[in-house]
């Protein structure tokens, strides 16, 4: 039996969309749970999809510039994109085109239908167990025990959003809140507790999105060349010191003179990348502008391999945002109105969404993102090199995207302006 909400008593929806890149315990892909992803998924919708949302991307990293002006920024922009997705399932009518064109999507050359399933095959390819990388994105739903869901959102989520659904009791705040935080603190191993503190009775559906990256660098930096206190610009008046990576080592890069930046790529030693972008003192704004999937393209065709002497700094970021005010401004305003069409959730009238967090972590080190010691690696001393290679020296503000090769997906995207800025 199921208890009808009085239809003018406000029900709310929560998007949780918590990221993490963090020094976690091995995710075994795909364990313990129901899947219909059986291989990685290739398709014309996935390709078109990874222009689109590298898109969205750069407009979102753009809005958070504007919130938290001379700040670290970071966050997972496939992540984000995912789970807006999944929530236009069961949007209807103007709620779903607003967000599905917030997220980029021409609704004229793409049909709904069309995006779904290409979100499909992104989790798809995304969540495949690779070699040498750990890579899994996941979603939850909790839905209030009161409302009866229906078969097809359920198995929508489920099929093409890999989603777990739980039902639970809201009107127990404390009890509900313990519950969340107890998946989201079991997903993360540990790393995450408490994600959950001010539960409103009224709230009806919460969805939980996590995204778990741990991967090695293609060539590890050896850390007794690591080089503690060093100088890193935060700005014109501002210096702070940090650990210093040192490698003198063959990497792809290029100098970008139409940007004004320096472009490093560092390969992770499986299905994964990092960019490294160094604008030239006093051009992060230009270059922050500019930003986009053309962009991106043109790196791609015009980097080159060559020694260099690098230099990097080894980092935790991490940033939380609260997305609802910056939804409203992309265009995803009835969502959060009176007037939110979601019939394909449930039976009962009435839902909108209150609000929209998100949270991510990650670590960079010697090793990769994580500063654990790696079986069999081991580090020949260099002989003195009498040619001199150019130098690369990320000692002030950088932006970093990490990027999986198979879906050309941004996993990770953000500014580094105070790399001891915990």
């Amino acid at each position: 039996m199921y208890y009808y909400l009085p239809s003018k008593m406000p029900l709310f929806l929560y998007l949780v969309f918590l990221v993490l890149g963090l020094h976690c315990a091995p995710l075994k892909s795909s364990e313990g749970k129901v899947t219909t992803c059986h291989s990685p998924q290739q398709n014309a919708t996935l390709y078109k999809m990874s222009s689109i949302n590298a898109d969205f991307a750069f407009n979102l990293y753009r809005r958070f510039i504007v919130e938290t002006p001379d700040r670290n920024i970071f966050f997972s922009p496939v992540s984000i994109s995912a789970a807006l997705a999944m929530l236009s399932l069961g949007a209807y009518s103007s709620t779903q085109t607003q967000i599905l064109e917030s997220l980029g999507f021409n609704l004229t050359d793409t049909p709904t239908a069309e995006i779904q399933q290409g979100f499909q095959h992104l989790i798809c390819s995304l969540n495949f167990p690779k070699k040498e990388l750990e890579l899994q994105m996941g979603n939850a739903l909790f839905i209030g025990k009161q409302l009866k869901p229906l078969a097809k959102f359920l198995d929508d989520v489920k099929s093409l959003f890999e989603t777990e659904v739980f039902s639970i009791d809201f009107s127990n705040v404390s009890a509900a809140q313990q519950e969340i935080n107890s998946h989201v603190e079991k997903q993360t191993k540990g790393n995450v507790v408490g994600l959950i503190q001010h539960l409103k009775p009224s709230t009806i559906m919460i969805l939980v999105n996590y995204i778990h990256f741990k991967a090695q660098w293609a060539n590890p930096f050896d850390p007794s060349k690591t080089e503690e206190g060093s100088s890193f610009l935060v700005d014109k008046t501002t210096m702070v010191h940090v650990p210093m990576m040192h490698q003198m080592e063959q990497y792809y890069h290029l100098v970008d003179t139409e940007l004004n930046c320096t472009v490093l790529q560092m390969d992770y030693s499986r299905n994964a990348l990092a960019l490294f972008v160094l604008p030239k003192e006093g051009q992060m704004e230009w270059v922050e502008g500019a930003m986009s999937s053309k962009t991106l393209k043109k790196w791609n065709r015009l980097l080159q391999k060559g020694w260099i002497d690098l230099f990097v700094p080894k980092f935790s970021i991490s940033a939380s945002y609260e997305l609802g005010t910056i939804l409203l401004k992309m265009g995803i305003q009835d969502a959060f109105a009176d007037n939110a069409d979601f019939p394909g959730f449930t039976e009962d009238n009435g839902l909108k969404l209150s609000n929209a967090a998100h949270k991510s972590v990650l670590h960079v080190g010697e090793k990769g993102t994580e500063a654990v010691d790696v079986p069999g690696v081991r580090f020949l001393d260099q002989p003195e090199i009498t040619l001199l290679h150019p130098i690369i020296q990320f000692d002030r503000s950088f932006l970093l995207l990490i990027l999986e090769k198979s879906t050309r997906s941004i996993l990770f995207l953000g500014k580094v302006v105070d790399p001891t800025e915990v």
